[in-house]
């Protein structure tokens, strides 16, 4: 398995090097990435590939179920590093469909200590459970759940004292939320883009009216 691994990797930095033969050394000199990516671990989902980023274009954090919880410091340090280290432009919050955390954090499944992670997407599944009830479709259910869940984290990183004093300081980033269908590739805009503390309250508001028409 590892041999396959070390064979690839050689495969595809030959043929990096054949499009360009600086690349590794202008690799090594800087990372300069305009975006910071907190998408879910799946492995269906990476970051870079999406975009069609190289390395060194996208700063990236995943975690199962795209969370941005308050008590997690590895997220909140890669956050705090991506705005004020690296001034990243946009900080980008990515669910995908078909979300195995979003699945079995609805149909309250047990798998062990990560039931307790999928708790905060529980918690968004609770919080709009009036509007949620009222689809009848299971899949189109699922599928309005991962878009509240990106959502709710949007709406998370915006009150973080990251953000906060970023925007208070005048520092040019924005916050979008999105989503990724493995159906067709093709990422969407879930209309939750904020550029400053004041936006926050009335995007959210317009994002989830839209989740819902």
């Amino acid at each position: 398995m590892l041999e396959n691994i070390f064979e690839n990797n050689r495969q595809w930095a030959k043929k990096i090097l054949k499009k360009d033969p600086q690349f590794f050394e202008k690799l090594q000199e800087q990372q300069n990435p305009n975006y910071f990516w907190i998408g879910c671990s799946d492995s269906r989902v990476p970051a870079s590939e999406i975009m069609n980023l190289l390395p060194g274009e996208v700063f990236v954090q995943r975690n199962v179920a795209n969370q941005v919880v308050h008590s997690d410091m590895n997220c909140l340090t890669a956050l705090q590093f991506a705005v004020d280290v690296l001034k990243v432009r946009h900080v980008i919050v990515c669910g995908h469909y078909s979300c195995g955390g979003v699945k079995a954090a609805y149909g309250k499944e047990r798998h062990g200590l990560v039931d307790n992670w999928l708790l905060h997407v529980r918690d968004v599944i609770t919080k709009h459970s009036k509007a949620l009830d009222q689809i009848d479709n299971e899949s189109e259910k699922l599928d309005r759940i991962c878009e509240l869940n990106v959502i709710e984290q949007v709406e998370n990183i915006c009150s973080t004292t990251t953000m906060e004093d970023a925007w208070a300081r005048g520092q040019d980033i924005k916050v979008h939320g999105l989503i990724y269908s493995l159906k067709d590739g093709h990422l969407r805009n879930l209309n939750m883009s904020i550029t400053g503390s004041d936006e926050v309250e009335t995007q959210y508001q317009y994002a989830k009216q839209r989740i819902f028409s």
